[in-house]
């Protein structure tokens, strides 16, 4: 980008700037601190310039957006054209409950669902289970059968707004559920949009809500691969999620890193079964947190998206510039979330969603400021809402396309964390691969010891979080939180009671079998999962079917 003329008169400059300027300055008012650190520790230098870009080349690095390598965003006019995607998370308690959230949310403007569930039904139980017991709706809706998801989304019109579901280990169950309540309401499978997270890789890693041993989850998610490029053209089978290996305590590196390489598993996984990467691969997408750090963030997504259009084109020979794309929803940060002084979560999430703007996000969700105290109010809700309007509408950041390119040091921090991410991607090959890494327990690893370091940090007052470790109050929240239908999981238990008496259960029997019969087998189960569930067999009775054929996984030990 600079001559060698240039670049040693700038260092030249430079050299005397801190000689003579910097130190003069240090005297009369010393820096606040020896090191300057992001969020995930990386120091920060006190000036950049073109000496920390000398390798960098506009149209390789750069480019323009909407073309190779997308650095500066997959669509050609970004928000020009279309403003991301306002999807808030939102589930609780009853179908009825959430149904009405939904509601409320699209009446305040809100353009897309995105759908929270609750443990029993994360993990494959009916709500009447005994491994239940106790968690109903408190992390998001119950869904135990199709009547529950009828319900949930009665008089929402789903062929014109996406949904998007946040369930992994029975995810294609919970899809299965989804396309059988829009067919018996005469809408097309095809027409359908939408997202269901289906990341599986991710549960051992971070989450931990997995069922079944790797391979034959493996094997449901290449499923959905293969059912939705001949089923559903508008739905998103997967969406590689690094925001909960973020919540579980990686840094930005890590959780770019690993996230990207449960992406490259998925393509190779789909690969061995036969498909072809232009078929899939344009319908992937992923899922990133925006945490506090606002430059390093922005850094995060302009290189997932340099890598992974590389890693699509040049890796697994992908010709439709559809494929290259790294198209993402992003939420931010839960884990920056404080139930001390909640307010002051609102300027914390204002933050973290500029942030995902201005890395060229295509959805994206804000947190309430009550989360770290309860599901979020109506009123807490609103405000999130109102916070991403406020970002459209009035702060002019969408007027221009990438307007932070070309800055010294967000450059060098994309081009930093490129270079780390390719370092794990060297580790972990190494291990044999993102199972193999995790059976050995690396990823598990990796996040004890950031997560650990950065709560050290915090608890030496080397970080400040405010209202934690300073400018600390006494006063007690004051902010109005959610209040569930008390009676909500007795109408549960009394809606799938009635189900189970309804219902034809010798046509349930039939398709149990039949899914039986498939899990035992190579056949795609999406057709099984969507007779069952048409036939009104609950989540639990199809999940405790694939318990006996594929198993449960046990963790090992890490230490």
């Amino acid at each position: 980008m600079f001559d060698r003329e240039t670049i040693e008169e700038i260092r030249s400059r430079r050299s005397a700037w801190e000689a003579d300027t910097i130190k003069g300055n240090l005297k009369k008012s010393p820096e606040r601190r020896d090191v300057f650190i992001t969020t995930s520790s990386v120091p920060v230098e006190r000036l950049y310039t073109p000496l920390d870009v000398q390798d960098w080349d506009y149209l390789r690095d750069l480019g323009f957006p909407g073309e190779y390598p997308f650095t500066r965003g997959v669509q050609a006019t970004m928000y020009r054209g279309k403003l991301w995607t306002m999807r808030m998370f939102a589930g609780f308690g009853t179908a009825e409950e959430t149904n009405a959230r939904f509601k409320y949310l699209l009446g305040h403007g809100e353009t897309g669902l995105s759908v929270a569930f609750d443990m029993p039904t994360l993990y494959g139980y009916d709500t009447d289970d005994a491994e239940a017991e106790g968690e109903f709706g408190k992390c998001g809706v119950a869904v135990s059968s199709l009547a529950d998801m009828e319900t949930l989304f009665d008089g929402i019109p789903v062929d014109k707004i996406t949904t998007s579901m946040t369930i992994n280990g029975p995810a294609a169950i919970i899809w299965a559920m989804y396309i059988a309540a829009a067919e018996k309401r005469g809408v097309p499978r095809a027409k359908l949009g939408g997202t269901i997270q289906n990341d599986i890789l991710k549960e051992y890693i971070a989450q931990k809500e997995y069922l079944f041993p790797p391979e034959p989850s493996m094997r449901l998610v290449v499923d959905t691969f293969e059912f939705g490029s001949r089923e559903l053209p508008l739905w998103n089978t997967i969406s590689i999620s690094g925001y909960h290996i973020r919540e579980a305590g990686a840094t930005a590196v890590q959780e770019l890193a690993f996230t990207l390489a449960d992406g490259l598993a998925y393509v190779q996984a789909a690969l061995d079964r036969g498909l072809g990467i232009d078929d899939f691969a344009p319908r992937l997408s992923f899922f990133f947190n925006a945490h506090n750090d606002f430059f390093e963030e922005i850094a995060k997504y302009r290189a997932a998206r340099r890598i992974w259009a590389r890693e699509t084109k040049e890796r697994f020979g992908a010709r439709n510039p559809r494929s290259w794309w790294l198209r993402f929803h992003t939420q931010t940060a839960g884990c920056s979330l404080t139930a001390q002084q909640p307010e002051n979560n609102v300027v914390r999430t204002a933050i973290q969603a500029l942030a995902a703007v201005l890395g060229g996000t295509q959805s994206l969700h804000t947190n309430s400021m009550d989360e770290a105290l309860a599901l979020p109010s109506e009123t807490a809700v609103r405000i999130a809402l109102r916070t991403q309007q406020i970002i459209a509408h009035e702060s002019g950041v969408t007027n221009t396309i990438d307007p932070l390119a070309g800055s010294y040091f967000l450059e060098a921090l994309t081009n930093q964390t490129e270079r780390e991410v390719y370092d794990y991607f060297e580790k972990i090959e190494k291990l044999g691969g993102v199972i193999k890494a995790i059976e050995r327990g690396f990823f598990q690893r990796e996040l004890a010891e950031s997560a650990s370091r950065y709560q050290r940090e915090i608890e030496a007052r080397e970080r400040t979080i405010v209202g934690i470790n300073d400018y600390v109050t006494e006063e007690p929240p004051s902010i109005p939180l959610l209040r569930m239908d008390p009676e909500g999981e007795r109408k549960q238990r009394d809606r799938l009671a009635r189900v189970r008496a309804e219902r034809d259960n010798e046509a349930v029997a039939r398709t149990l079998e039949a899914v039986r019969h498939a899990a035992q087998g190579q056949e795609n189960l999406m057709p099984h999962f969507i007779d069952a569930v048409k036939a009104y067999a609950t989540l639990g009775e199809i999940c405790d079917v694939l318990r006996e054929a594929f198993g449960l996984y046990r963790e090992p030990a890490i230490w």
